[in-house]
């Protein structure tokens, strides 16, 4: 970009780009954008602050008319009931962190084109306004969907956001994480782990899944069918174990259970052992809780009926085999029970 001598074009840049994406220049204050939104200015301070906004002062023109109308559309949904006030907070702080890193990620792609160019800064304010409108249009599509997505499954469960549903919870995590990210290049290595993401969300979205997040080197999702969930995790295991495939070796958890979803998250005993489950898992290999075994192999209880910690022993089903450990003992479960899954014999 250019050199800090030229500062002051920056700026007049940084402006334009400012008031193309806010409407209009900003030249009001915080108390003025509440004023006129006809919100109390601690309220409107309380609402900036959850959705992550920079901090300003009392007298800062940072805000501009589009702050007026949207401080407005959400004081008539604090009225209308729709943002409770035990749900504001956590529903305002969830719109703030997905939309920063949507936002982070997506002035970054833009800033890597405009990098190439002879002139990148003006180039960057030529690109913000010819790409970001048809990106928001997508974005506005894309909620949509989701919405479409969201509503069909809770008409077909009966069940609204923070009531506990059963389901499966899956964790896959990437094995030697740590030690191989030392040996790539920092472009080598954000290509390896969107591989990852991007083959792991494709193989979940293909069997009914939802991807709850992604943390790095790891993938939370869950389905509402047990087998569903085994398909997925037993598919990207065996792509891990594949040398020919640049897909790296993985190893996963699955526990099935009553969880709790809420704003697109899940929590839950179900959940932690899910997680628990992973970090015992060796690599390449599938761990299940009781619930998923149950689930999967028809067995409610184990296969030697006894709470021994006997020796391991293989069952089959028509679809699996598991292979029953001995019970585990891993943070806040001191002797959970767990099955290896694998695929019959001959597969």
């Amino acid at each position: 970009m250019s050199e800090p001598g030229d500062r002051g074009e920056i700026d007049d840049l940084l402006g334009t780009i400012e008031a193309f994406l806010l409407g209009g220049p900003p030249t009001l204050t915080q108390g003025e954008v509440a004023e006129r939104a006809d919100v109390p200015l601690e309220l409107a301070r309380e609402l900036w602050r959850q959705l992550g906004f920079a901090h300003t002062t009392d007298d800062d023109a940072a805000f501009a008319e589009s702050d007026v109308e949207a401080l407005r559309l959400t004081a008539d949904l604090l009225r209308m009931g729709i943002l409770s006030p035990e749900s504001q907070a956590a529903l305002v702080r969830t719109w703030g962190r997905s939309y920063a890193r949507l936002a982070e990620w997506q002035v970054s792609l833009l800033a890597g084109l405009a990098a190439a160019e002879p002139d990148p800064e003006v180039r960057l304010a030529e690109l913000a306004a010819g790409v970001l409108p048809r990106v928001e249009a997508l974005q506005s599509y894309v909620w949509r969907r989701h919405l479409s997505s969201a509503a069909s499954r809770l008409l077909t469960t009966g069940s609204a956001t923070d009531v506990e549903r059963t389901m499966a919870v899956c964790f896959v995590d990437i094995v030697g994480y740590t030690t191989h990210s030392k040996s790539l290049a920092e472009s080598e290595l954000v290509d390896w782990i969107e591989g990852f993401e991007r083959i792991a969300t494709d193989t979940v979205v293909d069997h009914a899944g939802r991807v709850i997040k992604t943390i790095g080197d790891e993938i939370l999702f869950t389905t509402d069918d047990p087998a569903a969930a085994a398909e997925v995790a037993l598919a990207l295991t065996e792509r891990g174990l594949d040398e020919d495939d640049p897909f790296p070796s993985v190893r996963a958890g699955i526990a099935y259970g009553l969880v709790v979803a809420r704003l697109g998250d899940v929590f839950g005993p179900t959940v932690n052992i899910a997680a628990r489950l992973t970090s015992v898992a060796r690599p390449g290999t599938v761990v299940l809780d009781q619930g998923a075994y149950a689930a999967l192999s028809g067995v409610e209880e184990s296969p030697d009926g006894s709470d021994d910690d006997t020796e391991p022993a293989d069952t089959d089903s028509e679809t699996y085999r598991f292979r029953r450990l001995r019970r585990v003992s891993v943070k806040g479960y001191s002797r959970l029970e767990a099955w290896r899954l694998k695929r019959p014999k001959g597969d």
